[in-house]
C-alpha cells in the first residue's frame, strides 16, 4: 500500500529548514496534506513533494 515511509513533522521541517510549528500551521491550514496517527501527524512523501511543487516559483516561496 505505502510505497514510501510517513514522515513526521520533525523530518519534514528538518528537510525544509523551518520550524515544526510553520509545519503544522501547513497542517492545519490544509496547505500540507497529512494524516494523524495517534497524537503525531504523518506527511507521505508524495504529498510533501505535491506541497512544494504547488508553491515553487510563487511570488518568492512558501507560505508563512
Amino acid at each position: 500500500m505505502l510505497s514510501r515511509p510517513m514522515m513526521t513533522v520533525h523530518e519534514v521541517a528538518d528537510l525544509l529548514k523551518v520550524k515544526e510549528s510553520t509545519v503544522r500551521s501547513w497542517i492545519k491550514e490544509n496547505d500540507l496534506r497529512a494524516i494523524k496517527l495517534g497524537r503525531d501527524w504523518r506527511v507521505a512523501v508524495k504529498d510533501l513533494e505535491a506541497f512544494v511543487n504547488a508553491h515553487a516559483n510563487r511570488d518568492g516561496g512558501m507560505p508563512a
